[in-house]
């Protein structure tokens, strides 16, 4: 019987995290490769996750390069079919388009509820049969806070990660009883490489004022909530949007 910190170990367990050459992706494969995984990083093109994947090796980790557009279904299952099994998947990709919705044409609309939600499924569909057959796997969907608390300029990003979490409860309702969870992990203002114009904004001076922790968080923060639900420690815990917010939604007023 394992004891209770081996409970967070992944060791023996393989995990895909798409979007991982930067930024929140990749903090959750850092993570994910210190509990013993063996991480499959996935990025646009080999060039993009050569550095990582040489970082997480010179440190002993077990890692492998997957590469393909999320709108290249074809290229996904090729990608998938030579990846060997998946026990973890942590769907991370997304784009923002940042503008009013009068402005968002149907198919720019359609384009990136197509990358946030429609990839995840595909992704999905392929990699759930042998979780099933083996008994044994783990959905992590990366939504946002912005999929419960709207703001104006984003209706697009907005709607696809609300599809998200109805997609983590939808799963957690159909594959329940096979062994395999799946969950939603909403960040709240994380300190990206993609956010670094809106941080050093008057917007962003107003969001972090708007957390009761008072700042903008650290991308490593994301690491032990994703391991958590990747972790036989978080066997019981399926169809939950787990928030990492420093407060932000639980908050009435700024």
């Amino acid at each position: 019987m394992s004891t209770f910190p081996e409970k967070f170990r992944l060791d023996g367990r393989t995990a895909l995290i798409t979007g991982s050459a930067r930024g929140l992706g990749w903090e959750m494969a850092k993570g994910l490769a210190e509990a013993g995984a063996r991480v499959l990083l996935h990025g646009r093109s080999h060039a993009r996750l050569a550095p990582r994947l040489a970082e997480l090796r010179a440190a002993g980790r077990a890692t492998d390069p997957v590469v393909f557009e999320m709108a290249d279904r074809v290229a996904m299952k090729l990608a998938l079919a030579g990846a060997g099994p998946i026990d973890i998947l942590i769907h991370n990709v997304g784009e923002r388009d940042r503008r009013p919705f009068t402005e968002i044409e149907a198919d720019d609309f359609a384009r990136l509820v197509d990358t946030d939600l429609s990839a995840a499924q595909a992704l999905i569909r392929l990699v759930v049969p042998g979780m099933v057959e083996r008994g044994w796997g783990r959905l992590i969907l990366v939504t946002s806070i912005a999929a419960t608390l709207a703001a104006p300029g984003a209706s697009s990003y907005i709607a696809a990660k609300a599809g998200l979490e109805a997609l983590a409860r939808a799963l957690a309702s159909e594959l329940g009883a096979t062994g395999v969870t799946s969950n939603a992990l909403s960040p709240g203002f994380f300190a990206t490489e993609t956010n670094e114009a809106l941080i050093d904004s008057g917007a962003g001076e107003r969001m972090r004022l708007h957390c009761p922790a008072r700042r903008w968080a650290d991308p490593s923060e994301i690491a032990g909530a994703a391991i958590f639900l990747a972790s036989p420690a978080a066997s019981y815990v399926n169809g939950h949007t787990l928030t990492v917010d420093g407060g932000v939604t639980a908050t009435y007023v700024g």
